[in-house]
């Protein structure tokens, strides 16, 4: 990373990308900060070695816990690679695997050792490694938590071709749906009355009462070395359905935008009417697929304009005015 970013402006380049989530940007862009600060102190001091926090990324799937990691990497400038814990989990060589994941990760940095040192890993579905009565996975599951954890702490990792790439300035960062945990942390914050001023009250009562504790990891089916070493815990939430037609939208490279541009590089304009992108909210809603489904929806929408503009170079312009509608095509040749 060429120069240390302020939390505010990680924030900022986040938002360009990655519509809500504000509190998990923020909890992020601080722990982003303070590790690259740690890393800085430690080139820098001797006596003291500043430990490194890896974070933990809970929420439902397809609320942008990959996408916020992918642009985090692209933003700092650092090697980024992902993995999957129930991969992991039905391996029977998890440390070949884990390998192969540093070796992913050396291979982003184009061979730069020492640029890969400082990259990022995302392990998506570790809540799916949780131990579970009578559930032979379960074992396995635990078994990967404790592979993940050596690598996790920081050491010395020997790769096939000899090199050892030291994991100890590795961010490591880990998500899970953790599905049945609002459960649990129903039953153990019992928050009810702080002595606040003014309206902070129920917000500060909400914050706590959202707060995942380390022994609500452990009740869930973490083991406590590798809730352990997740020290940051921040959580993702339910799009609604505004925010997916923002996403639709807003970002740079929102998918309406993309389409907008394959368009316009024939000569053709795209109007999509603002009901088309709320329809296509309202069934990703109905698919529990969040933002994942959008583009699948988008895509099968365009499949036939897509289809009919090469054929027909006098069309200038593509209106779309409902998603259970054909789309107009004006301008075409008669």
């Amino acid at each position: 990373m060429p120069a240390l970013l302020k939390p505010s402006e990680i924030v900022r380049r986040l938002s360009e990308h990655v519509i809500g989530q504000e509190a998990a940007k923020r909890t992020l862009a601080v722990a982003i900060y303070a590790h690259f600060r740690r890393m800085a102190a430690n080139a820098a001091i001797d006596s003291v070695e500043l430990t490194k926090s890896n974070i933990l990324l809970i929420g439902p799937t397809g609320t942008g816990k990959t996408l916020l990691c992918e642009t985090l990497a692209r933003i700092l400038d650092v090697p980024f690679v992902t993995a999957d814990a129930t991969s992991l989990a039905q391996t029977q060589f998890v440390g070949d695997e884990i390998e192969a994941i540093l070796h992913r990760l050396l291979d982003r940095a184009e061979g730069d050792l020492a640029r890969a040192q400082r990259g990022i890993v995302f392990v998506d579905e570790v809540d799916k490694l949780k131990a579970a009565a009578g559930d032979q996975r379960g074992t396995s599951g635990e078994s990967v938590q404790h592979a993940l954890l050596k690598i996790m702490e920081g050491a010395p990792v020997r790769l096939k071709d000899g090199r050892h790439i030291d994991t100890t300035h590795i961010l490591f960062i880990c998500g899970g749906a953790f599905v049945g945990l609002d459960n649990i942390l129903t039953k153990t914050h019992t928050f009810g009355f702080i002595s606040t001023s003014g309206g902070d009250d129920q917000q500060i009562l909400e914050r706590l009462n959202q707060r995942v504790k380390p022994t609500d990891l452990l009740e869930f089916g973490l083991i406590p070395e590798f809730a352990g070493r997740l020290p940051i815990v921040t959580r993702l939430h339910h799009l609604s359905q505004d925010m997916l037609v923002r996403i639709m939208t807003e970002p740079k490279n929102a998918i309406a935008r993309q389409f907008a541009a394959m368009l316009a590089a024939d000569g053709v304009e795209l109007h999509i009417a603002p009901e088309v992108y709320r329809q296509i909210a309202e069934l990703a809603i109905e698919y529990k697929a969040g933002a994942r489904s959008l583009r699948g929806i988008f895509e099968e929408m365009m499949t036939d304009v897509l289809y009919a503009v090469p054929d027909n170079p006098g069309i200038r312009r593509v209106t779309i005015r409902s998603l259970f509608e054909p789309a107009e095509l004006s301008g075409a040749a008669a």
